[in-house]
């Protein structure tokens, strides 16, 4: 019986029970953003992306962020985080402002109209991430789940200064 790797220049494919693994997190997640981004479409008038950057600048201190940051966070481009605030700005939830230290670097601050959609629409979205995932899962398969996330994050979270990342162009 022949045990041995294959060897390094072929691939390693997915077992039938990995392949199956995979498939379902990819049905489940794209069916989860889909069921958020209809929640806040609903409520809101907004995709999940941008409550998302909503949220980082309610947390962040006198709710504002340096745009490269906030795209650091919300991992997108740069080029996309321009065109999320622009469109933020337009509903009258983020300002921009020019950053004093830096001539070329902006804040995306969080205005008290985009705080107070937020607020209004917390609400909603809790209830629809609590129901689509928390209430499907019992304390113990959180928990795997929560502990099963962290070690995916670990491994992808890139460790090199320069990592060639598309939030960082």
């Amino acid at each position: 019986m022949n045990t041995a790797p294959p060897p390094a220049d072929e691939p390693r494919w997915l077992t039938d029970e990995e392949q199956r693994i995979w498939r379902a997190y990819m049905h489940a997640t794209t069916l989860l953003e889909d069921h958020l981004d209809r929640q806040l479409q609903r409520d809101a008038g907004m995709p999940h992306i941008y409550y998302g950057l909503l949220v980082q600048l309610a947390e962040a201190p006198r709710r504002r962020l340096r745009m490269t940051e906030l795209a650091r966070h919300a991992k997108i481009t740069r080029s996309r985080l321009s065109h999320a605030i622009a469109r933020l700005e337009k509903s009258g939830w983020v300002r921009r402002e020019d950053c004093p230290s830096d001539k070329r670097g902006q804040f995306a601050v969080l205005t008290d109209e985009g705080f107070e959609v937020l607020r209004r629409t917390a609400p909603g979205h809790v209830a629809a991430v609590r129901q689509a995932l928390f209430d499907r899962l019992g304390p113990e398969r959180q928990k795997a789940f929560g502990e099963a996330m962290r070690i995916i994050a670990e491994g992808l979270q890139p460790q090199e200064a320069g990592a060639d990342l598309p939030w960082l162009r």
